[in-house]
């Protein structure tokens, strides 16, 4: 790009409304995690073989020795790539049932995001449903399901198992001496405490028969390809739901310090403290002979989408600042932390592209929201009187117990609301409640990936900010309700 070209390109984007823009890299961000397209990438076939690509390397196996499992919200979306390059292939995938989140009009939007019905089969794939974020009866079911499956199989069969985001909830198998009710305790216990998310699979790993490489010793002589959209910080295989066919390098006691360290001892049930104390329940190591017969490759992930976004970006005219590393901690903190670091008036238009996965800790209150509108919301007080405009979202279209994706703040949110109200609602974290009566919720409906949350934030440039200050100030004065953008396919950018 030539510098004329470039400043042609920064003057245009200095007259845009930046929430177009923001729309804009978020479609970008959502396409570039597409599960169909990033399986198709990495498993192609010829009449008689089928060649998975594994960075690079790449295996070569015959096409009828082919089989898939797999667990998670992506889970449907990569069994379809599966069948459309291998249509003979059997196998058993897990999904999220269907919840009704919020309200009406949103759970129709979900509804029509998914499909009016779910398929029970794509191609000659099953698709079984389970419950998320606790699994339940469906969850369990579901997974006697796909390790019968499993088993039945020939024994030289190479096992696809695709996981995303989600599936450490829907491969759900106690292990001896802990029943499906203790599983359901424990995992409500850690998910209402806060946990970083590799603390919640260390936990679970240890208590499970499928988690922390229990699938590969399940599976066993089979060998297991596992193909992984990561929703996890530092995308660690071992972490990416809890690792079925993959090395844990945790132990029962580092369980059980993790639970030491944010849960209740009155919450854990008697029966998972005796099994950590007793360290029986121990994962397949690193070395063990088993993972011979284990491959894994991490398909996508929260930097893919943010890569997608800073080029959409650059493309529209903004200079980009990556943020190094994944967001993680309360999510409130890194809101402030982030907000904060934004120069309060940049000369050029600008982007920031950041992503994690924060955590809040919503024990004792009753509010209603979820990280990424929690930590936009923290935000909006730093942000205040300046031209920027951020937005905090999940990638999965799904915001804690709530029908949004997540929200955008600008320079106006704070004093538009009063800082009385914006400072209850964090008290309370009760973000989406704050969202709903001003303004600012952002509902996508599922996008049907997941690779953690997205935040994206735009400046016009110094010249154009005042100008869309004061433009905000007057046109979203005293207005609430959610900013609804288009969903399904048109979210993800098709």
């Amino acid at each position: 790009m030539t510098r004329a070209t470039r400043r042609r390109s920064r003057a245009r984007a200095a007259a845009r409304d930046p929430r177009a823009d923001l729309l804009a890299l978020w479609r970008a961000a959502i396409a570039a995690i597409d599960p169909e397209r990033l399986i198709a990438r990495a498993v192609a076939a010829s009449r008689t073989r089928a060649t998975l690509a594994l960075g690079r390397s790449r295996l070569v196996r015959a096409r009828r020795r082919i089989r898939v499992a797999g667990a998670g919200k992506a889970a449907a979306a990569m069994a379809r790539a599966i069948a459309a390059v291998l249509p003979e292939v059997e196998g058993v995938v897990i999904v999220p049932r269907p919840a009704a989140r919020g309200s009406r009009r949103a759970a129709a939007r979900g509804a029509a995001a998914r499909g009016a019905r779910r398929p029970a089969r794509i191609g000659r794939i099953r698709v079984l449903e389970g419950e998320h974020p606790v699994p339940g009866r469906g969850s369990f079911a579901a997974t006697r399901a796909l390790v019968r499956a499993l088993r039945r199989s020939p024994e030289d069969a190479t096992v696809l198992l695709l996981l995303s985001g989600g599936a450490s909830a829907l491969l759900a198998m106690p292990a001896r001496g802990i029943s499906a009710r203790d599983k359901v305790r424990l995992n409500r216990a850690i998910l209402e405490a806060g946990l970083p998310v590799s603390d919640m699979n260390t936990v679970r790993k240890h208590v499970s028969l499928v988690k922390g490489g229990g699938l590969l010793r399940l599976a066993a002589p089979r060998e297991v390809v596992t193909l992984a959209l990561s929703d996890v910080v530092g995308d660690d295989l071992a972490t990416i739901g809890s690792g079925p066919a993959v090395a844990d390098p945790t132990t029962a006691a580092d369980a059980a310090r993790a639970l030491a360290r944010g849960v209740d001892v009155r919450r854990i049930p008697r029966a998972v403290r005796r099994l950590l104390a007793a360290g029986h329940a121990e994962t397949v190591k690193p070395g063990d002979r088993l993972l011979a017969r284990s491959y894994a490759r991490v398909v996508g992930s929260n930097r893919t989408a943010r890569a997608a976004a800073a080029r959409r970006a650059r493309a529209l005219g903004y200079r980009v600042v990556r943020v190094a590393g994944d967001l993680s901690g309360p999510a409130s903190a890194c809101g402030v932390a982030l907000a904060r670091s934004l120069p309060r008036s940049p000369g050029l238009p600008t982007a920031v592209v950041a992503g994690g996965e924060t955590v809040v800790d919503a024990r004792g209150t009753r509010g209603r929201g979820g990280r990424s509108q929690e930590l936009a919301l923290s935000a909006a007080r730093a942000l205040r009187g300046t031209g920027w405009v951020l937005l905090a979202a999940g990638t999965d279209g799904v915001d804690g117990a709530t029908p949004a994706a997540g929200a955008i703040v600008d320079g106006v949110t704070a004093a538009r609301a009063g800082a009385r109200a914006v400072a209850r609602a964090l008290a309370e974290h009760d973000s989406h409640g704050f969202f709903a009566r001003h303004g600012g919720a952002f509902e996508t409906g599922p996008t049907g990936t997941n690779a953690m949350d997205l935040v994206l934030a735009l400046h016009p440039g110094s010249r154009a900010a005042g100008r869309l200050v004061r433009r905000d100030a007057v046109a979203t004065g005293g207005t609430g309700g959610a900013r609804r953008w288009p969903a399904s396919r048109r979210a993800r950018g098709r």
